[in-house]
């Protein structure tokens, strides 16, 4: 820890304090809006004929839903999806969507897309990815704060050509 801070330092400029306290201020409307958003898309994709299993803990399908929905308020902005179709159907989804953006991130106000396989877990041996639950067809969103029908719109044309 002592050399953490030795090199880190252990406040931030006057700038980045104020950009943090800036950003304070909006952040219970900003998750409100990406909890919202990201519901609405789980919902959307859970019903789709495309899509094998949605993961996603504000959703009762998922396992973990009452012990979740008991320790938050929210259902948070991360969903993972698997699509039929393999590889192939998610490489055509992610090459279709346009309010979401391809990236590895957990985002910010913005939507993102990701693909495992491909990106974040690349690297990671085979046989761990297979134990992980990680293949082709496993997609997984970051749902920012855009306006809900415009990604529920995103969502439906991408896997209309996926």
């Amino acid at each position: 820890m002592f050399f953490i801070l030795k090199t880190m330092g252990t406040g931030l400029s006057a700038f980045d304090s104020w950009v943090a306290l800036r950003g304070l201020k909006t952040l219970s409307v900003r998750v409100k809006a990406a909890n919202s958003n990201a519901l609405a898309c789980a919902k959307y994709l859970e019903a789709h004929k495309k899509v094998q299993r949605v993961v996603y803990p504000g959703l009762k399908s998922h396992p973990q839903y009452n012990a979740h929905w008991k320790n938050s308020r929210g259902g948070g902005g991360m969903i993972t999806f698997f699509i039929k179709g393999g590889q192939t159907a998610a490489t055509k989804f992610l090459e279709n969507v346009h309010v979401f953006t391809l990236a590895e991130s957990l985002g910010g106000v913005e939507s993102l897309a990701e693909h495992p396989l491909t990106m974040t877990h690349g690297s990671v041996p085979a046989e761990h990815r297979k134990v992980l639950g990680i293949d082709g067809s496993l997609i997984r969103l970051s749902v920012g704060i855009e306006d809900e029908k415009d990604l529920l719109e995103d969502l439906r044309q991408a896997l209309a050509k996926a």
